[in-house]
């Protein structure tokens, strides 16, 4: 005797939303429960119900909560991030509106804890608008962060305005995908920002190397600077056909340039620098910014004239292209160590949610102040683990 399997009786039009808002279509979650796209349809329209285990696997495909299959109605979701991307952009894919979900669940729920515990209002969240002088918006960063990019006291750039922007109260997270199947493309998103008096959180995508991720960085902070919410893309030193750029991309571009590479450091260089694409290579390399990123601004300044520019830039592309060779050859040797010992989970995880931000949970959760389950659903890491993620903390 065959015991049936106990059905699911789930609101049809909220499993339709959860899919849709998901970015996923009914040929591939059909699949991941294994029916044909009108049995799919059938439990979307009501006609017949999905098996709890069926259901189970829905909500995990979507990233919900089993619960929110059973609302009577479609739930208030997180509002849309305004898209800040260049014309044309393809749609957000599933990876991306995973990330920015997950992003905007963590942000809601420390900008809450932060008021609810009556913490300062961080002061430089608007500060400025899009109508200031980017260069002036760029010295308050480097001020507020105490950051020299002359005198760096890290090697890796990127690590120590990280460091520096955690300090002063901004969350920021870096991964490049949600699970191994499922990637984040830098082609269609390479950052965002959330504006938030409380909890301000910046997100990069880490599907680059180190140079076009520092821009990121500081594009987004600049989003932060002028309180301005949104997705971006569209984040290059050069920009060309300028009309497909939201003007407040072009005002934080500018930021980040500034702010990388101030006037006083640029005209201070030896004019030796300019000699060639190798010397341009590895005096851009000490202020983490690209070669390309470094001949922009030089040429903007009328440091070099646009012959030399031009000449420089064609020897810095063939300098490029090597470096992506040998970045390539890196990553082949470092994917056959993680064969062996497999990549370190928890820095993933770490970076993913932000040291700060997982420095604040774990605190929350050893005071009491929040449950387990809520605790292991904001880090991504089950709670006997825990003790395995703090310690990366302090590494």
């Amino acid at each position: 005797m065959f015991l049936m399997a106990e059905k699911a009786y789930i609101t049809p039009n909220v499993l339709r939303w959860a899919r849709e808002s998901a970015r996923i279509s009914e040929e591939v979650a059909a699949f991941k429960v294994l029916v044909s796209v009108e049995k799919l349809k059938e439990w979307e329209e009501g006609v017949s119900y999905p098996t709890i285990r069926q259901a189970q696997i829905l909500a995990k495909a979507y990233r919900r909560p089993f619960a929110l299959f059973f609302l009577p109605e479609i739930p208030r979701d997180f509002q849309p991030l305004q898209d800040f991307r260049v014309k044309g952009s393809k749609d957000l894919s599933t990876a991306s509106v995973f990330i920015i979900r997950e992003i905007q669940q963590k942000q809601v729920w420390i900008s809450e804890v932060n008021e609810e515990n009556n913490e300062n209002k961080i002061s430089f969240v608007g500060k400025y608008s899009a109508s200031n002088d980017p260069k002036e918006v760029a010295n308050d960063i480097l001020s507020t962060l105490k950051i020299a990019p002359s005198n760096y006291k890290i090697g890796t750039p990127i690590l120590e305005w990280i460091q520096k922007a955690e300090s002063k109260g901004i969350f920021i997270s870096r991964t490049s995908f949600i699970h191994s199947r499922l990637k984040l493309d830098s082609d269609e998103i390479q950052g965002f920002a959330i504006a938030d008096i409380y909890a301000p959180f910046i997100f990069v995508n880490s599907d680059d190397w180190n140079a076009p991720q520092l821009f990121t960085l500081v594009h987004e902070l600049a989003h932060i600077w002028i309180a301005e919410t949104g997705i971006s893309n569209g984040i290059e030193p050069e920009i060309e056909n300028k009309e497909k750029f939201h003007p407040v991309e072009l005002f934080c571009n500018e930021v980040a340039a500034t702010a990388l590479m101030p006037d006083e450091l640029m005209r201070s260089l030896d004019k030796n620098v300019f000699r060639n694409a190798k010397d341009i290579f590895k005096e851009s390399k000490k202020i983490g910014v690209s070669s390309f990123a470094f001949l922009v601004r030089a040429f903007n300044l009328g440091i070099i004239p646009l012959g030399q520019y031009r000449k420089l830039k064609f020897e810095a592309e063939i300098e490029f292209k090597e470096f992506l060779l040998r970045e390539e050859e890196k990553k082949v040797r470092q994917k056959e160590k993680e064969k062996l010992s497999g990549p370190n989970y928890f820095l993933l995880q770490l970076n993913r949610n932000s040291r700060l931000f997982t420095q604040t949970v774990l605190d929350a959760f050893r005071s009491g102040f929040i449950e387990p389950t809520q605790a292991s659903n904001l880090l991504n890491v089950q709670v006997n683990k825990f003790p395995k993620l703090e310690a990366q903390l302090y590494k």
